[in-house]
């Protein structure tokens, strides 16, 4: 990975509005899943729109290790998958850089098996908590043969005789829940998983449409049990990913802070576990058009039209978190444009992502200018509809953190800069390219190296 290289800090300015339309990235929550699946299918799944970026890549890579045929013909990625049940033990450790979703979904994905699969990371990922993903493999009956206090390196190898497990999510956790469900695949008999707060279900949703046998019931609670039938013949699919909602934030409130500013951003996904963001950000007087609803894959898309907005402060219930957790960054940067109080609780789990992303961006607040409070699990921006500007941001290697403080930059009195933004491309590679055509100012910082 690039990551020891000598960072590159980036600066963003108030270059005047900003117009035009976007497309921004596949959804990687849909691009990692398309990878795995169509590795674990028999026949050919046929992917476009797939995010491109490093943390994709790493999960296509790990699917060649275990057999699958993974190449890009054109604007199309193939993958011949080896069916439910064929992987092979791959040659050598599973890399994946930086990608959370790709190391614990795949965790669950092999952990049945009985073989060893070792997998490493990034000085990022290495230092993010798998204890969660871990619990339950244990519970299937998998042998965690290395770990560094539930840190990676992390090497498992499955039981001869894994037993189907009914197991309730601690913690509203997508990645958990498909861990769980992944590794029921490879399980005879029926696994079961028990969500009291619903998160994003593309695992579902992309398993059924693939041919998986799984049912959904919801309780008078709220409460999901997911079943899912080992074993199945899962069928290659032609997919057409939408684009990434969490990426969207960023052109979104852009378009909202720039003055003068109009934006459309196409082809974004709808699901709506995914649009807590969009939720709120209309709640705070943000001018957002919902335009050219439609269906892809089971998945509910729409184009965004996004125009310069006076925000107001709110408070965002503690319920979306799950539905916008990697939203809050980019929210805190429309909270310090808005006029009064926006108050942001129930983000414990904002702890445990990239960096402590958390602590990151109250220090990039302050850094510019703006008035916060950084609790325990909670964050509360005090608003005064402009920001001072001028700092630069500690990014912690995360994407989301430097992405969020560059689209500061382009409303406040002063450049924002930060510390590096190699890291970006792991979500986003046509950032920069893509708001530089939209009117956006960036430079690079003079103690660039």
């Amino acid at each position: 990975m690039s990551h020891a290289l000598p960072s590159r800090p980036r600066a963003s300015h108030n270059a005047g509005a900003l117009s035009g339309s976007i497309k921004v990235p596949g959804d990687k929550s849909i691009s990692h899943r398309a990878m795995m699946f169509g590795a674990m299918a028999l026949g050919r799944t046929s992917v476009t729109g797939l995010l491109e970026g490093e943390d994709v890549l790493a999960t296509g890579q790990a699917m060649r290790a275990f057999g699958a045929k993974v190449e890009k013909i054109g604007d199309t990625w193939q993958i011949d998958g080896v069916g439910v049940g064929g992987f092979l033990s791959p040659q050598g450790d599973l890399d994946f850089g930086n990608a959370g979703t790709g190391v614990r979904l795949t965790m669950g994905l092999v952990g049945a098996y009985p073989f060893v699969t070792r997998f490493v990371g990034d000085a990022s990922l290495t230092a993010r908590p798998m204890g969660r993903v871990l619990d339950p493999l244990r519970a299937i009956g998998v042998e965690v043969v290395e770990h560094h206090d539930n840190r990676l390196p992390i090497a498992l190898k499955g039981p001869t005789d894994p037993l189907p497990v009914d197991y309730r999510v601690p913690m509203a956790s997508a990645q958990v829940k498909s861990c769980v469900l992944l590794a029921g695949l490879i399980i005879p008999g029926t696994t079961r998983v028990v969500e009291p707060i619903m998160t994003r279900d593309h695992t579902e949703k992309m398993l059924e449409g693939f041919g998986a046998d799984i049912e959904v019931a919801t309780d008078a609670e709220g409460v999901r049990t997911i079943s899912v039938a080992g074993l199945p013949d899962l069928k290659g699919q032609e997919l057409v990913v939408p684009g990434d909602p969490s990426s969207a934030g960023f052109p979104l409130v852009a378009g909202l802070i720039v003055p003068g500013s109009e934006i459309v951003i196409e082809n974004v996904l709808m699901n709506p576990t995914r649009t807590g963001l969009i939720t709120t950000l209309i709640e705070m007087g943000g001018d957002i058009a919902i335009e050219n609803r439609r269906n892809s894959g089971g998945e509910d898309i729409a184009d965004l039209r996004v125009k310069h907005s006076a925000l107001k402060g709110v408070t965002v219930p503690a319920g979306r978190a799950p539905s916008m957790i990697d939203e809050y960054p980019v929210l805190a940067i429309a909270a310090a444009f808005a006029q009064g109080v926006t108050h942001m609780p129930g983000l414990d789990e904002l702890r445990v992502k990239e960096s402590d992303r958390l602590a990151a961006v109250a220090r990039g607040l302050e850094a510019n200018g703006v008035i916060c409070e950084e609790g325990e699990d909670y964050l509360t921006v005090t608003g005064k509809g402009g920001v001072p500007g001028g700092g630069t941001v500690a990014t912690h290697l995360d994407h989301r953190i430097a992405m969020s403080f560059l689209v500061m930059g382009l409303a406040s009195d002063k450049p924002v800069t930060v510390d590096d933004d190699r890291m970006i491309a792991t979500s986003f590679p046509s950032f920069q390219a893509d708001f530089t055509r939209l009117g956006a100012g960036f430079s690079q910082s003079e103690d660039a190296a």
